[in-house]
């Protein structure tokens, strides 16, 4: 359990036990198979049999150019499918977006936190985050990305366990007790 003392701004009034950099890796393993589970049957419907003919054409492009010794651009390729319209751009960018956060405003924790008993809290009081924290928590993830994630694998030897997603936003991941 991590001590925290009242009297500090920045430490809940409360005793939490923050969870940690694997136990998050296994709630975001579990997060990426629920909107698998979600968004490829989306997917399925949206594009058209010639938009996956182009996909595996690409695909077996690179493979061939590996092959030979070449350095495939994949992710060009991939690229330039680009999105199907506007359906497609709603179902891979705005649907996650929108699940996430009102995953974390109304369950203070997405499906893989549940999964582990965790949830987000304000690291000031202790008590839900607003949604301003919430949002900029999202953008925050940005951060962690750059440079090669280190924002998340800085969860690891934090001492509250904190990404930089969390330290930005004023955020917490504790395991969920109530």
């Amino acid at each position: 359990m991590a001590n925290s003392s009242s009297g500090s701004p920045e430490a809940p009034a409360r005793n939490f036990e923050y969870v940690g950099f694997w136990k998050r890796f296994i709630a975001f393993v579990i997060d990426s198979l629920v909107v698998l589970v979600v968004l490829v049957p989306l997917m399925l419907l949206v594009h058209k049999g010639s938009d996956w003919a182009r996909l595996a054409n690409y695909v077996q492009q690179a493979v061939e150019q590996s092959a030979a010794g070449g350095n495939p651009d994949v992710a060009g390729s991939v690229g330039r499918l680009g999105f199907a319209g506007p359906f497609d751009f709603l179902i891979q960018v705005v649907l996650p977006i929108v699940a996430l956060l009102m995953f974390w405003k109304f369950h203070s924790a997405t499906p893989g936190k549940m999964a582990i008993a965790a949830k987000i809290i304000d690291a000031k009081n202790g008590g839900e985050p607003s949604n301003r924290q919430l949002l900029v928590r999202f953008l925050g993830y940005f951060v962690s990305m750059l440079p090669l994630g280190i924002g998340f694998l800085w969860i690891g030897i934090d001492k509250r366990k904190q990404g930089f997603h969390d330290k930005i936003a004023g955020t917490l991941v504790v395991y969920d007790n109530d």
